[in-house]
């Protein structure tokens, strides 16, 4: 039977990481089948509480890693990153991203990973608390670019990613939304660069200034 095309992806990151050369999803005999994991992480992206981390998001953030591979020092390492980098959400909590780098040091063992890539694979996921990579750190550098990448995204499709994050914060009152939402946007301008890659910088750290210049302009009626 053909490979869903996320599955396939999957396979993409997890077989080079645990140096298998196989382009498969058979398991082996001390190991479950890699699409069991699949399965698990695409559920998990399902969730209904999602409305802008789900499958679209995710997919997105592979699509850039493909982009910026050639940057990274493990490619296969920072896709599994990415894969588990949102993989634990609920929008009222604060600990994601430490859960979803737990998920991750579950799971990678099991899956087959060695230990050393197991904990580069969780440090990249605790990274996108900041997206505020080193500059000797290629890795961190191609998934926070990968998952801002967004931010460059032409005006209605901007428009269309903050309209998803105020739905998956619909539990919060306007007011504190707006306030929170300007803290968010206020820390990323003040990063020296929101992108980190030759690429992302190239291509992307005006448009995505820009954006966010104008969504803070929105949300705080002029008032910076």
């Amino acid at each position: 039977m053909p490979l869903d095309p996320l599955e396939a992806r999957w396979l993409q990151a997890l077989l080079p990481a645990r140096g298998d050369a196989r382009d498969d999803a058979r398991g082996d005999a001390g190991r479950p089948s890699p699409l069991r994991y699949a399965a698990n992480l695409i559920e998990r992206w399902s969730e209904p509480q999602r409305k802008y981390h789900t499958l679209d998001h995710l997919t997105a953030v592979l699509d850039r890693v493909d982009v910026l591979e050639e940057y990274a020092a493990d490619p296969a390492l920072v896709r599994l990153a990415a894969w588990f980098h949102d993989a634990v959400y609920l929008p009222e909590r604060s600990t994601n991203e430490e859960r979803s780098a737990r998920l991750a040091e579950r799971a990678l063992p099991e899956a087959g990973v060695p230990a050393e890539k197991v904990a580069e694979v969780a440090r990249l996921v605790r990274l996108t608390v900041t997206h505020d990579p080193a500059d000797d750190d290629p890795n961190g550098q191609v998934l926070c670019d990968a998952d801002l990448a967004i931010l460059a995204s032409p005006p209605d499709a901007y428009a269309a990613y903050a309209a998803a994050v105020r739905e998956e914060y619909g539990f919060v009152p306007d007011d504190a939304f707006r306030e929170g939402r300007a803290a968010v946007l206020h820390h990323l301008l003040a990063l020296p660069r929101l992108f980190r890659t030759p690429y992302g910088q190239r291509e992307w750290e005006d448009r995505a200034r820009a954006n966010l210049r104008a969504e803070l302009t929105e949300l705080t009626g002029g008032r910076s």
